[in-house]
């Protein structure tokens, strides 16, 4: 950060014994009681220190981070602006695998918050991500059937990170998330995870309908939560298991729904309709551990 100093218009300033000498000559100026003005390249530094910590705007930030490998959550691009001189940048992206979303320029001058961005933007994920091949490898290590976690569209990162929260506290072997329309790896999901992000595999894949088919040939029971389900105290959750988890609000897509060997439910006993998302997944989840445990 540049030093206090910096900030000053030097130039005009003049101190307080100053003014009152001024004053006293009859030759004080009442504009120079005024504060100094912030130049504009120290006002884009104030401007900057208030972005989200996980969010680069502008070429270089961008291409240098793809560069080096880190992982992105989601390039925004302004609409319009996919060939050029962005064009081999969301190239490197896309061979990552990253999501890359065409946005308006008003939203990324929204997103960036005054700072030049020059088209593009990009998220940064807290935690690296793995492969769903990873996360059946770690349960075969630890000689444990396969007991993951697939979330499908679960949008409020506070929920997904209550959820790998409770999927690290009862010794899941991985969580599974979509890229697209649903939170990924973010500061505020490590946050609400307490820490779990750094414990927990996390998985990022295009389509949950695919994924659940390979968990199926590898020999996992697929399991959805969803209100029309059985009830879950009296499901056999023993064995290879993936516990489905829908969108808050939404719940289980309809394709989801068909790949799901089973459906399983949570008796209601009050006024309200339904659990919220993280509480469902946390009291499934631990139903299954009971049941590994009995």
């Amino acid at each position: 950060m540049p030093p206090l100093h910096a900030f000053t218009n030097t130039g005009d300033e003049r101190s307080a014994s100053d003014m009152r000498r001024a004053r006293a000559q009859g030759s004080f100026d009442r504009r120079d009681a005024h504060p100094p003005r912030i130049s504009a390249p120290y006002a884009r530094h104030y401007e900057e220190a208030t972005l989200p910590e996980n969010l680069l705007c502008g070429r270089n930030p961008v291409r240098e981070a793809l560069r080096a490998g880190r992982t992105l959550d989601k390039v925004l691009v302004a609409r319009g602006e996919m060939k050029g001189p962005l064009g081999e940048i969301i190239q490197k992206a896309r061979e990552a695998g990253v999501v890359v979303q065409q946005v308006e320029r008003s939203r990324l001058d929204e997103v960036c918050q005054g700072t030049l961005h020059q088209g593009i933007a990009a998220y940064t994920a807290a935690q690296a991500y793995v492969e769903v091949e990873d996360i059946l490898a770690y349960a075969k290590e630890k000689g444990e059937d396969p007991f993951i976690i697939v979330l499908d569209g679960i949008e409020d990162p506070h929920n997904l990170g209550s959820i790998l929260r409770s999927a690290e506290c009862v010794g899941a072997h991985g969580v599974i998330i979509p890229k697209r329309r649903a939170a990924g790896l973010t500061p505020t999901v490590a946050k609400s995870s307490s820490g779990a992000v750094e414990y927990v595999k996390v998985a990022r894949v295009t389509n949950i309908v695919r994924t659940l088919e390979q968990l199926k040939g590898q020999g996992l029971w697929i399991a959805g939560a969803a209100m029309s389900g059985d009830d879950y105290r009296k499901a056999d959750l023993k064995g290879p298991l993936a516990l489905v988890v829908g969108a808050e609000g939404e719940g289980l897509s309809h394709l989801v729904c068909r790949q799901c060997d089973f459906m399983l439910s949570i008796p209601l006993c009050g006024r309200i309709d339904s659990l919220n998302a993280s509480v469902a997944a946390g009291i499934l989840m631990y139903e299954v551990l009971r049941r590994r445990q009995a």
